[in-house]
């Protein structure tokens, strides 16, 4: 068997080390390219807010949060009550805000949709949709066209679990419009708690209205979230009341150390 000499010993290992160099830059350049970028669709209200957190934990790379501002407030798809706070949430998750507007017609809102994530460079879109169809299909549809993924972590998930969830997780949320019979000028402003879960699940059983407020029953903001690094204080508000509905309008807020 014949010997090998230092100097091929020491050119195999030196071939060796530069294949291993290779390797690790492939597989980090792999790694990368394996990590989805998404932009999350968020409304200050609870399920966006959960949305976000379950990808954030998920290791997704959030690279925008993105708020569609309806002109009207009756849109079929984007939550109107107090959207223009969505900057503070932004700021209060560290994550850069899009903005996009849309007149809030059926439909036409998702050509508006489309039109402001087609410039963002990102794999997918985050959605707080956990039984509404009509979101869930949209929102797909609109993935599907520009070539990017539809993301639903709550999706199917038992609405009830999914409050106690929020509160379990420390965040803070309050109502802040209610559009359904059986609620009442009361519930404005009220924080979704142990009690208030209690309490609507009292008005699910008897008036038939979804747990999650998907149907549009109620509108809800988040003051606080595991994500958040400050809370958002509200200064000013008022209630709006007329016709059996109402919402609180807020007027002035700001963030505030936790």
């Amino acid at each position: 068997m014949a010997c090998r000499s230092q100097k091929d010993i020491s050119e195999s290992h030196c071939a060796t080390y530069k294949v291993l160099i290779i390797l690790l830059a492939c597989f980090g350049v792999f790694w990368q390219d394996s990590v989805m970028r998404v932009a999350a669709l968020v409304s200050g209200g609870k399920d966006s807010a959960l949305a976000l957190h379950r990808a954030l934990t998920k290791e997704l790379e959030v690279k925008f949060l993105v708020t569609m501002v309806p002109q009207r407030n009756d849109s079929w798809m984007f939550h109107f009550p107090n959207v223009h706070l969505t900057h503070l949430f932004a700021e209060a998750a560290g994550i850069p805000l899009v903005e996009g507007e849309t007149a809030g017609i059926k439909e036409e809102e998702l050509k508006d949709l489309k039109k402001t994530l087609i410039p963002l460079d990102i794999d997918g879109v985050v959605s707080g949709s956990i039984t509404s169809q009509y979101q869930k299909q949209r929102i797909e549809a609109v993935c599907h066209e520009i070539g990017i993924k539809s993301i639903t972590p709550l999706w199917n998930e038992d609405p009830k679990k999914l409050l106690q969830e929020l509160v379990e997780l420390k965040f803070k949320v309050i109502i802040t419009g209610v559009f359904a019979y059986g609620f009442d000028e009361r519930w404005l402003g009220r924080l979704i708690d142990a009690e208030t879960i209690k309490a609507l699940l009292e008005l699910s059983y008897k008036h038939q209205i979804s747990l999650a407020g998907e149907g549009g029953e109620y509108e809800t903001l988040v003051l606080d979230a595991p994500f958040f690094d400050r809370r958002i204080a509200l200064t000013a508000a008022k209630k709006i009341w007329e016709n059996g509905s109402g919402w609180l309008r807020v007027k002035k807020a700001h963030l505030l150390e936790k």
